[in-house]
């Protein structure tokens, strides 16, 4: 009988493992990654020693290129619009300027609109941003948030708080550097998440390095020494370019004296020379002035002493531009390492992907320039460097034509969410994991600038980059067109709209330009000029405050003009 019982016993295990071996598999979930995109404001490629640039070589970015090295580096990568909100708003919805209704700084975001960080909500992440917004209105879609107010100031900035309810209410002034405080708002952040089963993504936004260039005290002489190479094209006449011509943003014409280059209004004085936005100095502490003027009066005095004319005022301007700039950078640099080695001793980093870019290009000088705007090559590129460690190959190059338009529609991929079809971007992932097999993932880009007039008067226009060509319409109070071979022309010095050996990549051109118009649902009214008084009262009240800044260079005549 107890042999019966343990054969019967036997048979009934066997059937039970045979019916058990018919249940499909329980296959663990994937844990989805968590997302860290770091954005600075106005951070040019050339400034990023990942990209390789001479100037980057004098004043590296290690903590940037450590993103670079363990990921990616998109060597291709543009913007749509070439301006701070616009372009966060493409961020942020995945769609082009006319679509999300965000086409110049001063509009209102549409907050209720559709976005990645809400989908992500809806997916079960948490979210949050911290610092710069600059999108008029309160964020909507995340579960914290701490921006600072308008653009921002370097020293001792204001914050609005998640709890606010309108702009101006609630906000506070943080005592310190703004690079320094949103970095570890940030951390703090990070600690606030870590221990949680719940996915996070964190949209970490600096203020650096935009206008006007304030670094850390800690960094106000680190360039000092350095002289950095100033670009061939820093005198350019712009020659085939009418609307390079009357632009208001060189800077050896149009910096202000005081207020872009800290220059004293004269030697042995701590007063700036002419500076418009005076509270960016004035809400720094008594202590933190001291140190600050201390840092300059050398410098200044120097300045002073040398008593600079000509090629070679308009030279130093360039050099002190960028001594400035790049020093900015450079407590940027450190508290993005902060964040990369808190992630790693805090066991986060294997399940995050980390993303660093920018609003858009910057001007170094390249045509004589500052700023942004323009879709030369410059401002319409966009740096960016991913890692997500055993995922994305470290050291991947992506050469593909990519803009941040595809930022939204990654991010959905990644964390396994709905991607919106109305969404009119594409997902980096088949080129992140290198898993993209079809011949182009990209033929052509669309760019549309539409923010004139104001400041730096640069002409609204739109138009098309391909791999090897560019072909820009300037259309406000001017109608001209620019037809650049990048191959044989990278610096966009020589416009081939009127060479008749490029006619027919011109037709090309123009008609790739208008399927790609109509696939972005481009209309007519998109074409709106602006009426010629209200032109004509910005460029003189523009040129006003220019007259200001002492001297204006003319390369082409070798002299000076007061202003």
């Amino acid at each position: 009988m107890k042999y019966v019982a343990v054969i019967i016993l036997s048979l009934l295990m066997l059937q039970s493992c045979k019916e058990d071996s018919k249940k499909p598999e329980v296959v663990k979930p994937v844990k989805r990654p968590n997302i860290v995109y770091i954005m600075a404001d106005d951070h040019a490629e050339q400034a990023i020693s990942a990209y390789g640039h001479p100037i980057s070589k004098l004043a590296p970015t290690p903590n940037i290129d450590r993103i670079a090295t363990e990921g990616a580096l998109f060597k291709n990568n543009f913007c749509t619009n070439s301006i701070c909100g616009p372009s966060r708003a493409v961020v942020l919805t995945g769609k082009f300027s006319h679509v999300n209704g965000f086409r110049m700084n001063g509009n209102k975001f549409d907050g209720s609109q559709q976005t990645f960080p809400k989908l992500l909500q809806k997916a079960g992440y948490n979210t949050a941003v911290i610092g710069k917004w600059h999108l008029e209105g309160l964020p909507e879609g995340f579960d914290y948030w701490k921006i600072l107010t308008d653009q921002g100031n370097y020293y001792n900035p204001d914050f609005i708080a998640v709890n606010a309810t309108t702009k101006n209410a609630d906000t506070s002034r943080v005592q310190g550097y703004a690079t320094d405080i949103i970095t570890q708002d940030g951390i703090a952040y990070l600690n606030s998440v870590k221990d949680s089963d719940q996915p996070f993504m964190l949209m970490l936004q600096h203020k650096a390095p935009h206008r006007n260039w304030m670094p850390a005290l800690r960094h106000a002489n680190k360039f000092d020494a350095v002289e950095f190479p100033l670009p061939d094209t820093y005198f350019t006449a712009h020659d085939g370019s009418l609307a390079s011509q009357k632009q208001l943003q060189t800077i050896y014409k149009d910096m202000y004296e005081g207020h872009d280059l800290k220059l004293t209004t004269s030697k042995g004085s701590s007063e700036l020379a002419w500076n418009p936005w005076k509270s960016d100095f004035e809400r720094m502490t008594a202590e933190q002035r001291k140190a600050w003027d201390s840092a300059y009066q050398d410098k200044n005095d120097a300045f002073h002493d040398a008593q600079l004319s000509g090629k070679d005022l308009a030279n130093y301007k360039g050099q002190r531009y960028l001594q400035d700039y790049l020093a900015t950078i450079a407590s940027m640099d450190e508290g993005i390492g902060e964040v990369l080695d808190y992630l790693e001793a805090n066991g986060l980093a294997e399940n995050t992907i980390v993303v660093y870019t920018t609003d858009q290009g910057f001007y170094l000088g390249e045509k004589g320039w500052f700023d942004k705007r323009y879709m030369y090559e410059e401002s319409l590129a966009m740096p960016l460097v991913i890692k997500y460690p055993g995922v994305i190959k470290p050291g991947t190059v992506i050469e593909d034509l990519t803009q941040n338009l595809d930022f939204a529609e990654t991010f959905l991929d990644y964390a396994n969410a709905e991607i919106p079809e109305d969404m009119q971007g594409k997902s980096l992932r088949p080129l992140l994991e290198q898993t993209f097999d079809g011949d182009d993932f990209r033929d052509a880009v669309y760019y549309h600038y539409y923010d004139y007039p104001a400041f730096h008067m640069v002409k609204k226009h739109y138009g098309i980059r391909t791999k090897r060509y560019k072909l820009i319409h300037f259309y406000d109070d001017i109608d001209t067109w620019e037809l650049y071979d990048l191959e044989e022309d990278p610096k966009e010095i020589h416009n081939q709209i009127d060479n008749s050996d490029y006619d027919a990549i011109e037709t090309e051109l123009r008609s790739r330009l208008k399927e790609l118009q109509e696939e972005y649902q481009v209309k007519e009214n998109e074409f709106k000029q602006a009426p010629k008084e209200s032109v004509e009262s910005a460029f003189k009240q523009f040129e006003r405050l220019r007259g200001e800044t002492g001297t204006s260079y003319n390369p082409q005549t070798d002299t000076d003009t007061k202003l």
